[in-house]
Parts: C-alpha cells; sequence; structure tokens
C-alpha cells in the first residue's frame, strides 16, 4: 500500500471527533489547505504578476504542475488485518500529543471524586490528629460503590506503631464518616448501609421499628422475595408489607453512585436520515469537517521548472492536499454508499420501531455495494445515524436472525424488542418466566428456545422471573 492509500483507509476508520482533529492538523501543517471561504486572496497582486510576462511568473493553473495521478475513485476496500489490525488509527497514535486546552475543555473540572467529597467534609470536622489519620485511611480504602471493604484490622495495621489506636477508636471515627453525604458512605455490608440511612427519618415514622427489624433479621428473606415468611414474623399483612418495601426502596444501596467522576462522552452524529416525501433521504452532517480546499494564493506561487527547496515544499504539500481532499471525499461517498445500503433495508424500524427490524449480516450489505466485509465493518464501527428515533451507531442495524413457522426470519434486535414489552406489561405479582415468554413468542410464529429468551433477556439487564416478582 501506498502512503496515500493507506491514509485514505485510515480516515474512514476516524470517528466523527477523531476526524475533525485530524483535519485540524493537517491545516496546521500544511500551508496548501485551507478552509473554504468566499475570499479571494491578493487578486490584484495575482493579475499584476500574471501580466509581467517574466520567465519566472507563477503557473496560472496548478493543476497543469507535475504530480503522480490521483485516482478518481480510491480503492479504499481491502482487507485491512494486515496493516491496521492492533493499532489505533487516531492521531496519539502516531505520537501526536491532544492539545492540553482541548482535553481540558472537555473536562468538568466541578466534578470530584467521592475519596475528595469525604476529605472535604473531613477537614470541616473537628478531629483530633490521630482521628484525622484514621479517618484518611478509612476514606482511601471506601470503594467507588461507597462500601469500606477493608477490616478495622487492616486500618489499624496501616497505622502503624507510631500512632496507637485501639478497634474502639477507629470504629468511632468510622461511624462519624458513615453520616457524611452520601449518608451510608463506609458501610461494611447492605444492612449496615440501610441502617445507617434509615436513622434519617428521625422517630417520626411509625414503620420505624418493623422497618429496622425487616432490615435487621429479615433482608434475606426479602431479596429471595419470600412475603409469605416475613408477613408471619413480623405478623404483619399485605398491606403493611407493601408500605414497608415502599420506604426500602427510598434508600440507596450503593451511596456511593451518587458523587461519580464519569467524563463527558458526546455522541456526534456522522450522517442524518430525513423522511422527505414519504421518501428517506440521508445527508452527512456538515458540523463534523469544514469544507477544505487546495489554497490557490500559496499553489500560484509554484513554478513549474524550479527546484529550489522552497518550490520542493510546495509542490510537495499541494500534492498532499490534494490526496487529504480525495480521502475526504472517499470516506464521505463510502460512508454515504453503506448507510443508503442499510438503510434500504431497515426502512421498517424507521417507521415503526425495533420490532420491525430486519435481520442484517455484514455480507448482505457487503454484497449489495461491492465491499469486503472487513471494509464494512469497520465502516460501521463508531459512526453514528441520526433517526427521527434517536441515534444509533449503525453496527446496530445488524443482528443475527430466527426462523418463522412462515419460512420468513426475525430479527435478535426485534425479538429483544418484543421480550423487553411483554416483561414492561407483565403483572409484576405474577412475572412472566423465560418459558412463558418463549411459549408467547411460539404463539407468533417465532421458534425460539428458553435459552435463548434467557440469553437475550439477560443482554437487555432484565433479571429472572422470581427477581422480577413485586409486591407493588
Amino acid at each position: 500500500m501506498t502512503p496515500q492509500l493507506q491514509q485514505a483507509i485510515r480516515l474512514l476508520q476516524l470517528s466523527s471527533i477523531e476526524l475533525q482533529t485530524e483535519i485540524q492538523e493537517a491545516l496546521e501543517t500544511n500551508p496548501l489547505l485551507e478552509v473554504e471561504e468566499n475570499v479571494d486572496f491578493d487578486s490584484d497582486s495575482t493579475s499584476q504578476e500574471e501580466g509581467d510576462g517574466s520567465q519566472d511568473a507563477p503557473v496560472e493553473d496548478s493543476s497543469q504542475l507535475e504530480h503522480n495521478d490521483i485516482p478518481e475513485e480510491l480503492p479504499t476496500d481491502s482487507e485491512w488485518e494486515d496493516t491496521f489490525d492492533h493499532q489505533h488509527v487516531g492521531p496519539a497514535a502516531q505520537g501526536q500529543a491532544i492539545d492540553n486546552d482541548i482535553q481540558r475543555d472537555n473536562e468538568d473540572e466541578s466534578s470530584q471524586s467521592l475519596q475528595e467529597h469525604l476529605l472535604w467534609q473531613m477537614r470541616l470536622t473537628p478531629f483530633t490528629e490521630l482521628e484525622q489519620a484514621i479517618a484518611i485511611l478509612i476514606i482511601d480504602a471506601i470503594e467507588e460503590d461507597g462500601y469500606l471493604k477493608s477490616t478495622l484490622e487492616e486500618i489499624q495495621q496501616s497505622l502503624g506503631e507510631e500512632r496507637d489506636a485501639d478497634l474502639d477508636e477507629i470504629e468511632a471515627v468510622l461511624h462519624r464518616l458513615q453520616h457524611f453525604d452520601p449518608v451510608g458512605v463506609g458501610a461494611r455490608d447492605l444492612r449496615e448501609c440501610l441502617l445507617i440511612q434509615l436513622q434519617q427519618f428521625g422517630n417520626e415514622t411509625e414503620q420505624r421499628d418493623l422497618l429496622t427489624t425487616l432490615i435487621d433479621q429479615h433482608l434475606d428473606t426479602l431479596a429471595k422475595r419470600d412475603y409469605q415468611q416475613i408477613k408471619r414474623a413480623l405478623k404483619i399483612n399485605d398491606e403493611q408489607l407493601t408500605d414497608l418495601v415502599k420506604l426500602i426502596q427510598l434508600l440507596n444501596p450503593r451511596p456511593g453512585s451518587q458523587i461519580q467522576v464519569d467524563k463527558t462522552e458526546y455522541i456526534v452524529p456522522d450522517v442524518y436520515v430525513r423522511k422527505i416525501n414519504n421518501r428517506w433521504q440521508l445527508s452527512l452532517n456538515p458540523d463534523n469537517a469544514p469544507k477544505l480546499q487546495v489554497a490557490d494564493h500559496y499553489a500560484q506561487l509554484i513554478k513549474r521548472a524550479d527546484n529550489s527547496a522552497d518550490n520542493v515544499y510546495l509542490k510537495n504539500n499541494l500534492q498532499e492536499a490534494r490526496w487529504f481532499l480525495k480521502s475526504l471525499q472517499s470516506r464521505n461517498d463510502t460512508l454515504l454508499k453503506v448507510t443508503d445500503a442499510i438503510i434500504n433495508r431497515q426502512k421498517d424500524f424507521l417507521d415503526h420501531g425495533d420490532e420491525a427490524m430486519r435481520p442484517l449480516v455484514l455480507h448482505n450489505i457487503a454484497e449489495e455495494v461491492e465491499m469486503h466485509e472487513s471494509t464494512i465493518s469497520r465502516v460501521t464501527t463508531r459512526k453514528y445515524l441520526h433517526t427521527p428515533r434517536g441515534i444509533y451507531e449503525l453496527k446496530y442495524f445488524f443482528s443475527s436472525h430466527v426462523s418463522t413457522d412462515s419460512g420468513g426470519e426475525c430479527s435478535a434486535t426485534a425479538i429483544r424488542a418484543i421480550i423487553k414489552k411483554l416483561v414492561a406489561a407483565e403483572n409484576p405479582r405474577k412475572p412472566l418466566s423465560d418459558s412463558k415468554i418463549a411459549d408467547i413468542l411460539g404463539d407468533q410464529g417465532v421458534n425460539v428456545a428458553r435459552r435463548t429468551i434467557a440469553k437475550y433477556r439477560e443482554t437487555l439487564a432484565i433479571p429472572p422471573s422470581n427477581e422480577r416478582k413485586r409486591l407493588v
């Protein structure tokens, strides 16, 4: 592969954000590239030089310069494994540093970690020097979910021989930390976490004693949904148990989740699809990349027969600029071509939603657009389509199929959508089992095994029926 062809293939793989970075770098390093604007550069001086008639006058048409021919279509369709496998395609892989200012702009400087949040509260709390040292060790041992995984003995050992503290002192500091914001942080198990939060209710809650007993003694039974045993143990009826469960649901089993540092991830659609005059039409996102052109005011400075260092430099950059523009155009054409083939097969999804998704594999699109499957895979990776139903990665439209009784096919995406719909409409007191869901699908002509239902249910993060059983 020539370097130019490698560039064309690499641009095809880049996400929209990586492409913007690549274009910005090209603009900064190649003086022959510029953003297309309706501005005439040095029109007066150019006209004057053209009428001079001297031997060193610039060439009127820079396309007449001797360059390697650029083909009309770049053969970006190929098996790329030998060249690009196990390589990151972004600019960072080429040893290019990410601009620190841009990186800082994309970070939420106001956010802080759970440890930082707790340390800030600790500094505002009257602790002795020893207590503060203990508190720092405890805070450092708290996990992201808010639970303390280390034992008091391990914290005591971490203090070292210089600081002598018994286990009662360490536990006293821990109890103070557990009432920091978020309440319940530093708990050693779920039971302790919920009991700490229960103290927020004070003595005004009538069910305070029942709640305490339920959490302290019957939490495992509640997790198993054995409501009959709980009602017998607490001597309460269905209505009272329902009220207790509602109160427990107000508590947070993962207090640390309230304080999380998540870097913002931006999804910028590459292609838009809109229905115009009852036809789905595609268009590239114009905000993804500026329109580029060859800087004509520099190109006109190139002299055909001049082999000076400056002239050779301009010639090389002119050729690179043309290849870059051609690679960008090739990327856009290929992306639109592949997306159009996908949309033509998934019009029912755009009209009716997930349940109408058709089975689709890479081979189907590769045959239609006459490209290799590896090319289709990379074109659809980290490329997003903006539809009236939301933004989807192009890979979302590919799914395996299941045969139906009528001889047709149903996509895995459609089956998952049906499962999600059935679970959402089920009776929470009598949730549908995997076998029952398989029977319902069978009645609709879709034969799916129970274990397949279980697999699809797990991908949707839907718990099994015994865990979905609810009183409310």
